[in-house]
């Protein structure tokens, strides 16, 4: 997969089938719509490309800060490379983009820069300045153009939507085996391992306490749960908890995970965890024996729950 900063840095002369969306999750609903895409450019010989926008339309037009994605835009990327796609053009949304009108949009962008062919869409897309035009709009422009408009329909859509609400929703849960059912893969958060209050330490259990670079990358909610990472090639499992440690008096949100059977210095390295179950809420507990005391039972319900999954 050929991977483009704009819409104006592609540079292919040959014929496109184009597919449009935010794609976040990269989940099973889209990963329907991406094999339809992938299949149709390899039967009508054409070249498959995804055109998706970043940031995040509503960061832009809405200033909406507190927008939490499921990806980073380089998990995105990653997710979308597995899928067999020639051409992934990360368009950037900026205000003068929004502003660009329906037949700006559809010339310059889509037949112009991508040279498509044929457009696999939803029966609900709108675009252009104020997202004035519909499918039916870009089915007028396609007889312009000598473009074919494949309408994705209401079901195929919902789907999509509904995946990547509950998706959303599930993570705001802690319901880590909804989530990961619905992505098909397990979600997964990434970042620096930073030095901490090194409390984990002084209990024997140290951990590697993790600094996301993106705001804007949803976190699952406050509590503990079994994980999975891959360091310096080797899976490793462990237990992280999120949250603030209430009962060492803390008050800034953390990710620290414990890892099992590993004590490597992680410090300054960038690693990633991929979740695979809830163990517990975060709680606050009366000393710091009695937190260790219940780590050691994470710890065991972590073993047993691998054991299990062989």
């Amino acid at each position: 997969m050929k991977k483009y900063p704009s819409a104006s840095a592609y540079k292919n002369s040959r014929q496109s089938v184009v597919t449009i969306g935010t794609f976040d999750g990269v989940h099973i609903g889209h990963k329907a719509i991406l094999k339809r895409l992938v299949e149709t450019a390899k039967k009508e010989n054409l070249d498959s490309v995804v055109l998706t926008f970043f940031p995040h339309p509503r960061m832009v037009l809405q200033q909406n800060v507190d927008i939490k994605l499921i990806n980073t835009i380089e998990e995105r990327t990653e997710l979308l490379e597995n899928t067999g796609l020639d051409h992934l053009v990360i368009h950037p949304f900026t205000h003068a983009f929004s502003r660009l009108t329906a037949l700006e949009y559809v010339r310059d962008i889509l037949v112009n820069s991508l040279k498509a062919k044929k457009i696999i869409i939803g029966y609900d897309h709108r675009f252009g300045r104020n997202r004035n035009a519909d499918i039916e709009d870009l089915k007028e422009f396609g007889k312009t153009y000598n473009f074919e408009v494949e309408e994705i329909s209401a079901k195929e859509i919902d789907d999509v939507a509904v995946s990547s609400t509950k998706i959303r929703k599930a993570l705001n849960e802690g319901d880590i085996e909804t989530a990961n059912n619905y992505l098909g893969y397990n979600f997964m958060i990434s970042g620096e391992v930073v030095k901490g209050k090194a409390i984990g330490r002084t209990i024997n259990y140290p951990t590697a306490n993790l600094k996301l670079k993106e705001k804007y990358k949803l976190v699952p909610k406050n509590g503990v749960y079994i994980v999975q990472s891959t360091i310096e090639g080797e899976k490793i499992f462990g237990i992280t908890s999120i949250g603030t440690n209430p009962t060492v008096g803390g008050t800034e949100k953390t990710i620290e995970t414990h890892f099992l059977n590993f004590n490597k210095d992680l410090y300054g390295k960038e690693i990633a965890i991929a979740f695979l179950k809830y163990i517990r809420d975060e709680e606050t507990f009366d000393s710091v024996e009695i937190l260790k005391q219940e780590i050691e039972k994470d710890e065991t319900f972590a073993k047993q729950f691998l054991e299990g999954r062989g």
